[in-house]
């Protein structure tokens, strides 16, 4: 194990917030198992860890029950114990008017958005009721989405208010436990995903607008503060967002 003992797994580590969140774990001292679906991105993570890091990458698409089963006893096999889950993996869906998405498009964003949350948190409290000392906990990425949509964002926009409702529900079952949950809100980090937005993106009113964004290391910082903290504390809610962007106001 690493110097602080502790043990992570990130999913969606293999790219923007999970690879930045899953390095700075490291750089922290935690071991880290490095969640994704592409192997070359995770072994992308990985030769940017610290040299002495403790990290294992397992290729898994979370929302495969099955395999998710297997990445959680792989991580027991390896470290022993499992303090901290990042449930950050999670995918959009082409921005087309509601009734032109089709079914099998909506039911992949609720499968990885939701459903691979759940069934990483279902195994999450399994080992962490389980091992000794007892207890952990969990990090959902919500995103902005969680509280206000863009324009034609309906499956992504409903994942993610699912998982405010998860993430309380979590917090709840698992406070007899010593399983602290919550869910940190992100707007406009710098990564790829949000590259296109400098050159404009659709507003509510229907024009297009560049839209600033902030360092993907604010993140990462805010997810090591939260997972940093004692067991018999918790950040239930979190946002950190690019101080520009039009979240907050009417639009």
């Amino acid at each position: 194990m690493t110097p602080n003992g502790k043990v992570a797994i990130v999913t969606g580590a293999g790219s923007g917030i999970g690879r930045a969140a899953a390095l700075a774990l490291l750089r922290e001292g935690w071991s880290v198992v490095l969640v994704g679906r592409r192997a070359d991105a995770l072994a992308a993570t990985a030769s940017s860890a610290p040299p002495d890091a403790k990290h294992l990458a397992v290729p898994t698409d979370v929302s495969d029950p099955v395999a998710v089963k297997q990445l959680f006893e792989q991580t027991k096999t390896a470290f022993g114990r499992l303090d901290l889950l990042f449930n950050n993996a999670g995918m959009g869906a082409p921005p087309v008017p509601l009734e032109d998405l089709t079914i099998e498009k909506w039911r992949q964003v609720v499968d990885v958005n939701l459903s691979g949350v759940f069934y990483c948190t279902q195994e999450a409290f399994r080992v962490m009721k389980s091992q000794s000392p007892r207890g952990g906990r969990i990090i959902n990425n919500g995103s902005i989405s969680a509280h206000t949509p863009r324009p034609n964002s309906a499956p992504y926009t409903a994942t993610k208010h699912a998982i405010t409702g998860l993430t309380k529900s979590a917090a709840l079952d698992g406070r007899a436990f010593d399983i602290a949950c919550g869910q940190i809100d992100i707007g406009n980090a710098g990564t790829e995903m949000t590259a296109r937005m400098k050159d404009g993106v659709m507003q509510a009113n229907g024009t297009l607008a560049a839209e600033p964004t902030m360092d993907v290391e604010c993140v990462a910082k805010a997810v090591v503060y939260m997972a940093g903290l004692p067991l018999d504390a918790n950040v239930l809610f979190m946002t950190v967002m690019a101080t520009q962007m039009p979240f907050v106001g009417r639009g």
